[in-house]
């Protein structure tokens, strides 16, 4: 299956969106809930959203080879986008950490706390911005198209939600409402089926001199089917089954769909030399 040689970079770019995506509707959420036993609880779970950052980028060293390498991909911050989501995540990775710290010890004012989680939740959307413009590359014609961007910010709705949904709901100390988060998931299922059939018509018009990008991913149809049904159940079981284990099952079946569409991803990487978009 063409893009598996990526892996690590499907991992990271998938829970680090799906992180990011949960953090904005915890912030949201968090800014608005004064039940002090709900906020104690929507703390200490921060913690499952920083393991998956940190797997992610644990995955991504793996691809860099040695952590020394990430290291030596700083020194071009402002220049190079590699540098800039590199650096981006690290920021957001530990305003979110000392944030988790700060409140499970219960050493964070409410005051600067409404602060530090919209601060971060900023250094957030920004570290997607640079992680989506990595990708918009001129000698990869399949990549450097708005089908990227929706990719990339699709996944941040539909993990994010996901995530968020599973977590919130869980909250036996709750206050707060759920009602915009499954409408939030559903939306982002909706626009990803549209993005997918749009970009499959698409790809007949990108061509190298030796190769149609059509070819680079044969199954590409059949892997977003596969992509999409599984996000139907993820949903069905998120919305019908009131249960701890369906909701952290159906997290899990999201992931990896969106790991199976990151996947197709990678697998339509072509390098230009003479390709033409038409």
């Amino acid at each position: 299956m063409n893009g598996l040689h990526e892996l690590p970079l499907v991992i990271f770019t998938v829970l680090a969106q799906s992180a990011v995506g949960c953090w904005l509707i915890f912030t949201f959420v968090l800014c608005r809930e004064n039940n002090q036993a709900s906020r104690h609880y929507l703390n200490k779970v921060i913690f499952i959203l920083l393991a998956l950052l940190g797997i992610g980028f644990i995955s991504s060293v793996l691809h860099l080879g040695t952590p020394l390498r990430a290291f030596n991909s700083l020194n071009r911050v402002g220049s190079s986008m590699l540098s800039n989501e590199i650096a981006s995540g690290a920021v957001f990775f530990a305003l979110a950490g000392f944030y988790w710290l700060l409140a499970v010890l219960g050493k964070m004012p409410q005051g600067l706390a409404k602060l530090w989680l919209i601060l971060t939740a900023l250094v957030g959307l920004v570290f997607m911005y640079m992680m989506n413009n990595l990708y918009h590359i001129n000698t990869v014609p399949t990549w450097n198209t708005a089908f990227t961007s929706w990719h990339f910010y699709l996944t941040i709705v539909i993990g994010g939600s996901a995530l968020a949904y599973a977590l919130l709901n869980a909250n036996s100390e709750k206050t707060y409402q759920l009602r915009c988060t499954p409408m939030l998931y559903c939306l982002g299922v909706f626009l990803s089926a549209i993005v997918v059939i749009y970009q499959g018509f698409g790809l007949s018009h990108i061509h190298s001199a030796i190769q149609q990008a059509s070819a680079l991913v044969p199954d590409y149809a059949v892997m977003h089917v596969v992509r999409l049904c599984l996000l139907a159940i993820a949903g069905l079981l998120l919305l019908k089954v009131k249960n701890a284990f369906a909701s952290g099952f159906a997290v899990v079946i999201v992931l990896l769909a969106e790991m199976i569409g990151r996947t197709v991803f990678y697998g339509l990487h072509m390098t230009a030399g003479t390709a033409i978009a038409g």
